[in-house]
C-alpha cells in the first residue's frame, strides 16, 4: 500500500517523498480514502502514529484554491500542536495557491485579523483564539466543508467542552466532521456522536510503548547528588536528541541554568516562556540544533518530534500514565529508544507503583561520580 493507491495526487506524493515519507502508517491507510470521500470519522490513534497527515492529506486533495471561503478548520488543544500541524500543512501547500491561517494565543491578533480579510482556505486554531475571532466577526465559517477536532480527549481534559460546543454552533449543519483522539472514552464518544452523521469508526491499537522498543533504566541517587548523576549519564550517553523532564517550572529553570553553566547545549520550555520564544526553541530542537530540551509535562503535551533518542526523567513523574507518556517520546516508529529515571530514597514507593503497573522491574544503572 502506498499513498498513490490511497488516491493522493502525484504532486503531494512528491512532497512527501522529499520529506522522507514513503509508506502510509496504519491510521493513514485506514482513514485517508474514507475522509477523501467526505465521510465523518471517529479515529482512535496515539500521538506519533501519523494522524496529522491522515486528515491533512485528504483535506488538501479536497480544497479548491480558486474558491474564496474557509473550507476546512482544524481545532487543536495547544498552541504547540497547532504550530506543528501548521508546519506540516505549509509543506503540503507547495505549488498550490492555498492560504492557511494559524490562529492561536500568543500571536498578534491584529495581524491575524488582517490576514483573515484575505482569501483563507484552511484555519488551524486553538479554541480560545478561534472564539475570539468569531466574537469579533473576523471569521466566517458558514460555508465550511470539513471540521477536524484533534486530540479530542486532551480538549476535554483541559476543559474546552463549552468552547467546542460554542464553535460547533457556528458551523454549517451540512459538513464533514473528523474526530481524532488518543483514547476513545465515553466523554469523547458522547461529544463526537452529538455532532456527527453516521461516522466510520477507526481504531489503531496502541503499541506497547513501555517495553518493546525502549530500553529503561533507573539511577538511584540522592537529591544532593542528582545533578552530578545526570551529568555523568549525559557524558556517557552523549545522545543525539534528548528531552529531560522536571516536575515544576522552577526545577526546569534551575536545571537549565546548572547544565548551561557546565557547558551543555540545552534550552528550557514551559508555559511561562513567551510564545514566540517557545516557537523558536521548538524549531531549533526539531532541527537538532539543541541537544537537550528541558521541559515540564504540561509544556511537552502535543510535542511530537521525530528523532528523539533519549528521555531522562530528572524528577519522577506523578503517575504511571505520565511516565508512559514521557518515555513514549523516544522509540518511535520501530526505532530503538532509551530512557533513564533518577530517583532518591523518598521516590522508592512511587517507583514500585510504576513497576507494578507496567509489570516490569526496571534495571538499575551503575554510574561513577
Amino acid at each position: 500500500m502506498n499513498f498513490k493507491n490511497l488516491g493522493i495526487s502525484d504532486n503531494i506524493v512528491n512532497i512527501l517523498n522529499r520529506n522522507s515519507i514513503t509508506n502510509p502508517t496504519p491510521i493513514q491507510q485506514e482513514s485517508i480514502q474514507i475522509i477523501k470521500a467526505g465521510n465523518d470519522v471517529i479515529a482512535e490513534a496515539q500521538t506519533g502514529t501519523g494522524k496529522t497527515l491522515a486528515f491533512l492529506l485528504p483535506i488538501f486533495e479536497n480544497i479548491s484554491p480558486d474558491v474564496n471561503f474557509v473550507q476546512a478548520l482544524i481545532l487543536s488543544p495547544t498552541r504547540e500542536l497547532a504550530i506543528q500541524i501548521t508546519e506540516e500543512a505549509n509543506k503540503l501547500k507547495e505549488g498550490k495557491n492555498i492560504n492557511i491561517l494559524a490562529a492561536y494565543g500568543g500571536k498578534d491578533i491584529s495581524s491575524q485579523m488582517n490576514k483573515l480579510k484575505g482569501n483563507i482556505h484552511l484555519i488551524i486554531a486553538t479554541p480560545g483564539r478561534l472564539l475570539d475571532h468569531i466574537d469579533r466577526k473576523t471569521v466566517n465559517l458558514s460555508k465550511l466543508k470539513t471540521f477536524v477536532l484533534d486530540e479530542a480527549d486532551q480538549m476535554l481534559f483541559m476543559g474546552f467542552k463549552n468552547e467546542i460546543e460554542a464553535i460547533m454552533k457556528e458551523l454549517p449543519k451540512k459538513r464533514q466532521t473528523l474526530c481524532f483522539s488518543a483514547t476513545m472514552d465515553s466523554q469523547v464518544k458522547k461529544l463526537a456522536y452529538r455532532y456527527m452523521n453516521d461516522p466510520s469508526i477507526i481504531s489503531i491499537k496502541k503499541e506497547e510503548i513501555t517495553l518493546d522498543t525502549i530500553k529503561q533504566e533507573v539511577v538511584e541517587t540522592t537529591d544532593r547528588k542528582k545533578l552530578d548523576a545526570l551529568c555523568a549519564v549525559l557524558n556517557e550517553d552523549n545522545p543525539f536528541m534528548s528531552i529531560i523532564f522536571c516536575r515544576t517550572k522552577r526545577r526546569v529553570d534551575a536545571l537549565e541554568q546548572s547544565l548551561g553553566e557546565r557547558g551543555y547545549n540545552c534550552q528550557k520550555i514551559h508555559s511561562d516562556i513567551q510564545q514566540s520564544k517557545r516557537e523558536r526553541i521548538m524549531k531549533s530542537f526539531r532541527n537538532a540544533d539543541i541537544q537537550y530540551l528541558i521541559a515540564t509535562d504540561v509544556a511537552s503535551r502535543g510535542i511530537d518530534v521525530s528523532g528523539i533518542t533519549h528521555v531522562y526523567n530528572y524528577d519522577i513523574p506523578e503517575s504511571t500514565e505520565d511516565y508512559i507518556h514521557r518515555i513514549g517520546r523516544t522509540g518511535r516508529a520501530g526505532d530503538e529508544g532509551y530512557t533513564c529515571l533518577f530517583i532518591d530514597p523518598k521516590n522508592e514507593n512511587a517507583l514500585s507503583e510504576i513497576e507494578e503497573k507496567i509489570k516490569f522491574k526496571i534495571p538499575r544503572r551503575e554510574i561513577n561520580i
